[in-house]
């Protein structure tokens, strides 16, 4: 009775629901194998291309043959990447996710290629506009961002009288490109104090009129610090609001660890609440501020270098100088050409005195604290090393100690420097947009022979330093395959070469952005690297850069971004 039964039971499965749809099977992968395209391991010296990958409970756990991964992950989702390029999730080295952020709510004022500003009228009308489409009340502070006075067709900055004209009754304050200067018109001097009768703080200019001590709306370096504080204050409350736009902007440009390159305490927290409340999709590894040093230190509950879901801070930021293209970094020989405020033997200005940075130095490293210098001249790198030099002597410790010291923008860095940053185990973090960003202006500057020189990767290369490159953004956009095409090329816009012998290979290029990153931040165990063992984070582009054309690299289009095997970001077909 019952083998009647169960045939009873199929014969109606078989004939009564013969026009029924089927069910679909829902099938449960633990793992992911990815296959038939360039997977680039990033591991030695030279590419290295394996068959496959695969990725199980967010790890790297299998890099080799197809038919091997086959055989031993029988239960894998394939994922045929028909063609495309496979490498490690990019690394940020260095840019400002806060500033980034900022930039949403204030006026983008920047010139081709990032924006349409051309001269200060464009400027004057775009804000005035933002002032009436959003609505802002009289009183109400506005501000903008990315303004290049070598950009604008006037060749100069605007001044206070000129934003006067259009909005007279708002304070007003504009930074520049660099992030080493901005100007304030009118109202907003008047808010911040800054009359005829201040004095230019320690490491800072309050430019004024010819014959006149009035001033003209540019502050730079530690005088625009009031402004930049005030900025960051006001804009303070809409960091929630614009925080998930930012990390997906990050994401879309490939990164699965993102950089904040100088934090406050308060963004310190904000960052931890967004990361303790699950809301961050990448990494995220802040630097605290250097005037907070003593305190940071003491603070039992701020543990450097340990990452907390998501987020941690890595270690301590000094601005030890300005801009070059803003003419306040610091040199040992003078710029070529004229400098606002400055009559004679223009050099540019250190941030802050030699015995204050020796002492930041002494402090750090007494408590293994790693230091993030940004230094763009060579007279601040010579800071820096005399620094070091003293706090090793003082606290009896190796000049060569794996400290990881990051020298930040190395810009103008002197062959002579480096051998010392291979001596002391001094690392630089190099910004090769500079090329082509402002590469004739530093020609102009400074003379064929420091401009060639700009961020020398492949002589940092050669000595065997582990360089890396970033964007530094806002300065320059979070875009890694331009600042990849920047180092490849180093053309500038008008299509010069900055620097020929400097030209970096593709592979050394993107090692910069990922196992030479990792290195950066004492990551190199977990990520850098297509690695067993390591973190999947993965990023797979459309095309592969050591394979097209040079001058193509920064065409090449991100497809996806994952993070520890989930996808963060696909392009849209």
């Amino acid at each position: 009775m019952k083998h009647i039964f169960y045939n009873a039971i199929i014969l109606l499965c078989l004939f009564g629901c013969k026009d029924e749809a089927k069910p679909e099977v829902s099938v449960e992968y633990d793992s992911q194998l990815f296959y038939n395209g360039d997977i680039i391991t990033m591991e030695s010296d030279q590419p290295e291309y394996e068959e496959a990958l695969v990725e199980q409970k967010g790890k790297i756990v299998f890099v080799g043959s197809k038919a091997e991964a086959e055989l031993l992950f029988k239960n894998s989702e394939l994922i045929d990447l028909k063609g495309k390029t496979l490498l490690p999730g990019f690394i940020d080295p260095h840019s400002h996710f806060g500033m980034v952020s900022n930039t949403m709510g204030q006026v983008n004022l920047n010139p081709e290629p990032v924006g349409d500003v051309s001269n200060i009228d464009d400027m004057l009308n775009r804000l005035k506009a933002y002032k009436e489409d959003n609505k802002i009340a009289d009183g109400e502070w506005i501000f903008g961002w990315g303004y290049d006075d070598g950009q604008l067709d006037e060749k100069r900055h605007p001044t206070k009288r000129d934003i006067d004209k259009v909005l007279p009754d708002n304070p007003v304050y504009l930074q520049h490109t660099s992030g080493h200067m901005g100007v304030a018109n009118t109202l907003a001097l008047e808010r911040l104090d800054v009359t005829a009768e201040s004095k230019n703080p320690e490491g800072g200019s309050i430019e004024r009129f010819p014959n006149s001590k009035e001033p003209t709306g540019l502050v730079q370096e530690t005088a625009m610090y009031p402004f930049v504080g005030n900025m960051f204050q006001l804009l303070e409350p809409k960091q929630a609001e614009f925080f998930d736009s930012t990390q997906s902007y990050y994401a879309s440009n490939g990164f699965t660890t993102a950089h904040d390159g100088m934090t406050d305490r308060n963004t310190i927290a904000f960052f931890q609440a967004q990361a303790d409340a699950g809301k961050l999709d990448i990494d995220l590894i802040a630097l605290a501020g250097y005037t907070e040093l003593e305190s940071n230190l003491a603070d039992s509950t701020l543990h450097f270098k340990t990452y907390k879901n998501g987020f941690k801070v890595q270690g301590t930021k000094i601005v030890a100088d300005g801009s070059p293209q803003g003419k306040t970094a610091f040199f040992t020989k003078p710029f070529l050409t004229e400098v606002p405020g400055c009559e004679s033997d223009c050099k540019g200005l250190p941030s802050l005195t030699q015995d204050y940075l020796n002492n930041l130095f002494e402090m750090a490293y007494k408590k293994d604290n790693q230091l993030f210098i940004h230094c763009n001249g060579d007279a601040t790198i010579d800071m820096v090393i005399e620094a070091h030099e003293k706090a090793c002597e003082t606290l009896n410790q190796p000049l060569d100690k794996n400290r990881r010291t990051i020298i930040i923008h190395s810009q103008f860095v002197r062959p002579d420097q480096l051998d010392t940053f291979v001596m002391y185990n001094l690392e630089p973090s190099f910004f090769t947009n500079h090329a082509y960003f402002w590469g004739d202006e530093h020609v102009k500057n400074l003379g064929e022979g420091r401009a060639n020189f700009l961020s020398p990767m492949v002589s940092a290369d050669h000595l065997g330093l582990k360089p890396t490159n970033h964007s530094d953004a806002t300065v320059t956009p979070i875009d890694p395959l331009f600042t990849i095409w920047t180092a490849v090329n180093r053309v500038s816009r008008s299509g010069a070469v900055i620097g020929e012998a400097e030209r970096a290979t593709p592979y050394l290029a993107v090692k910069a952005i990922t196992c030479n990153a990792a290195y950066e931040f004492f990551e190199q165990d977990i990520k850098g690297t297509l690695t067993k063992g390591k973190l999947a984070d993965l990023v797979i582009l459309d095309k592969n850069p050591l394979k097209v054309e040079p001058m193509e690299i920064k065409n090449i289009q991100v497809l996806e971004t994952l993070k520890e095997g989930v996808v963060i970001y696909q392009k849209q077909k």
